[in-house]
């Protein structure tokens, strides 16, 4: 389990390490990029970005996300193929499916409840999550963890940047045959493939609306 005081060290450690970009510079330099160099990105490095991915919020904490970590080439190749031929996927060191798997995380409520509960309040929580998610259809449960788990996408591209790490995130690509290739459970829902290496292009310069084109103050 990943505690508070474990959280502490690594970003502790990192600081000490291997400064980060910060949050709002990433924000502002993040770009997808298609291009990567042959450089291996470490697994610590991976353990640790997904660790700081996890720190997500999602409502009632759920987390229905789940990640798998794609570097066999033959695995990233068919991939590619189910990803309507993207070159990214096949040239990326590494790919990330995340996927919402609601039904994993309904029958294991009692994992997401806060252990610092007393019995009384544990068993409440559990209850109240089962009628909740009971009295949902499949396809709602599926709609509602799939956009949780797009805040844990917001995160990963994020914390990935801030790493120097590049992104190209994509939703073009046949759920069907990428749950076959990586053996994901039909019920659940693929939220998106995220190829990830060191870049080795720019990419293209982002253009974004003014924000008066989007907020409005009241």
């Amino acid at each position: 389990m990943i505690t508070a005081q474990h959280t502490s060290e690594f970003l502790r450690q990192r600081t000490d390490d291997s400064p980060r970009t910060s949050a709002a510079e990433a924000a502002l330099s993040r770009r997808s990029v298609r291009k990567f160099t042959e450089t291996p990105v470490s697994e610590a490095l991976i353990q640790e970005l997904l660790t700081l991915v996890g720190r997500a919020p999602s409502a009632f904490n759920v987390q229905p996300w789940r990640f798998v970590v794609v570097r066999d080439p033959a695995l990233r190749q068919a991939l590619q193929g189910a990803a309507y031929n993207q070159p990214q996927v096949g040239n990326a060191p590494i790919v990330i499916a995340i996927y919402s798997d609601m039904e994993d995380a309904v029958a294991h409520v009692e994992e997401i409840v806060n252990p610092g509960l007393d019995a009384a309040k544990t068993a409440d929580t559990v209850a109240m999550l089962r009628r909740t998610f009971g009295g949902m259809t499949n396809e709602e449960r599926a709609s509602w963890g799939n956009a949780q788990s797009n805040i844990a996408l917001g995160y990963l591209l994020l914390l990935a940047e801030t790493e120097g790490l590049a992104t190209s995130p994509m939703l073009g690509f046949q759920p069907d045959q990428v749950k076959d290739i990586l053996g994901i459970p039909a019920s659940a829902t693929v939220t998106a493939l995220i190829a990830l290496g060191w870049p080795d292009e720019e990419g293209y310069a982002s253009y974004r609306h003014d924000i008066q084109r989007v907020a409005s103050f009241r």
